[in-house]
């Protein structure tokens, strides 16, 4: 499957809900290079590849999952935090696999860092929030974005002048006692750690912009691996039921330094269905058996919590708000099959409230969200397993009577269709 790529361009795979798929592992097949973003560790999806004639299971959550083909270099923006010791042990992991990642993964020196006093402050931040706790991976994302925030973090270029490294950390450290009381935390040990780290990291370590622009001039393949999908962005997401970071295509120009006509096409990845992980509303939301069984049949479990997602029926309020904020060119379906045993399919075309149709595209009040009437369209069901299709024509006319309505209802073409969990399970259709 080839990346359509414009030279000179960069072409963006952003989740359009509450995650994402498989889509960037298959493009990157024939990408040169495969960046991410924003976000961190929190993100995370499982990706099934050949190594030496042999399907090997591969877990991403830090680094460009597109590292699974050995022709494509990997990089890690400005905008993305990192946790150093999870970045080598994600690495050796893929190494031990049987994975060769020499000279082909790389850093921006611009990234700012997660330390494991982060992660502390992470869960002492939902014991605080008790009741509303907004359901956080405890990976030290958000109080990482909160140091880079209030202009008191440490970036990767830091780890590389050892005596401004001490202070600046002590000072960070120091910060955090003073805020959430003295909890048991080796400082001067970690210091000692991270020179260690900052040996091993260095040979990793480029500017970012002059990286990620080198690349374009010379025209190479670029994708962008988005992280944790438009609703969990921090300003057009269900706040405050949201990561820390950018996660639309904003966070793509400053997450990598790209000016806006530096981006080509624009996939949103959508499931046939809604799922999220965590707190907040979530309209659509099945409690029922419809949701039990998109549950159990999608094995639906976040890779980096194992956590069970929430299930609901295709919400296209979400989706026609998506597409407003990232402007997709084209959208990748995916799970189409996890629907093939349902007599009925529906779908969420509008909410109202007390009665009356909402003006806002999706709004921003939560407490509204959560009381808002979702207006069901009702299709029909195929009632038999589409795994095995390969092209378009061969599908079930229900099942493209009920891609088709997608389609039309967000203007926007379907390009690619996931009809099962392998990797080669994935109709190609043609842009208008």
């Amino acid at each position: 499957m080839a990346l359509s790529a414009t030279p000179g361009k960069a072409s963006v795979v952003l989740g359009a809900q509450w995650g994402d798929g498989k889509l960037v592992d298959i493009l990157a097949a024939n990408a040169d290079i495969c960046a991410r973003c924003a976000g961190g560790n929190n993100a995370g999806h499982t990706i099934v590849a050949n190594i030496d004639g042999k399907k090997t299971k591969f877990d991403f959550h830090l680094l460009p999952s597109g590292l699974v083909n050995p022709e494509c270099t990997a990089f890690i923006g400005n905008g993305v935090v990192v946790h150093v010791p999870s970045f080598f042990q994600e690495l050796d992991t893929l190494i031990s696999k049987g994975l060769n990642c020499d000279g082909r993964l790389f850093v921006s020196d611009r990234a700012h860092l997660v330390f494991d006093f982060h992660q502390i402050v992470d869960g002492l931040k939902e014991v605080e929030l008790g009741g509303s706790s907004i359901g956080t991976t405890k990976k030290g994302i958000g109080p990482a974005y909160s140091s880079k925030s209030s202009r008191s973090g440490l970036r990767v270029h830091h780890l590389f002048d050892e005596e401004a490294f001490a202070a600046k950390f002590r000072k960070l450290v120091e910060g955090r006692f003073k805020r959430y009381g003295h909890f048991e935390y080796d400082t001067e040990g970690e210091i000692v750690r991270y020179k260690e780290l900052a040996k091993r990291l260095k040979p990793f370590v480029v500017d970012g912009p002059s990286f990620i622009h080198n690349a374009l001039a010379n025209n190479k393949r670029i994708l962008v691996e988005g992280a944790n999908a438009l609703m969990l962005d921090l300003d057009f997401g269900t706040y405050p039921y949201v990561t820390s970071s950018a996660t639309g295509i904003g966070g793509v120009c400053t997450g990598l330094g790209l000016p806006p006509r530096a981006i080509g096409e624009t996939i949103g990845v959508i499931k046939a269905y809604t799922t999220r992980v965590g707190a907040g509303p979530f309209p659509t939301e099945q409690l029922n058996k419809i949701g039990e069984h998109l549950q159990e049949v999608g094995a639906e479990f976040g890779v980096t919590t194992g956590r069970r997602r929430r299930c609901g029926w295709l919400d296209l309020v979400v989706m026609k708000y998506s597409n407003l904020i990232n402007g997709y060119t084209s959208l990748n379906l995916t799970k189409l099959d996890v629907l093939d045993d349902l007599e009925t399919i529906q779908v969420g075309v509008a909410y109202h409230l007390d009665g009356k149709p909402l003006d806002a595209f999706f709004p921003a009040d939560l407490d509204t969200v959560a009381r808002v009437e979702v207006q069901y369209v009702e299709l029909p069901g195929w009632k038999q397993s589409i795994q095995e299709v390969k092209r378009w024509e061969d599908l079930p006319k229900a099942c493209q009577e009920y891609v088709e309505y997608i389609e039309k209802f967000l203007g926007v073409p379907i390009e690619y269709i996931g009809t099962g969990p392998a990797r080669e399970s994935m109709i190609v259709r043609k842009k208008n």
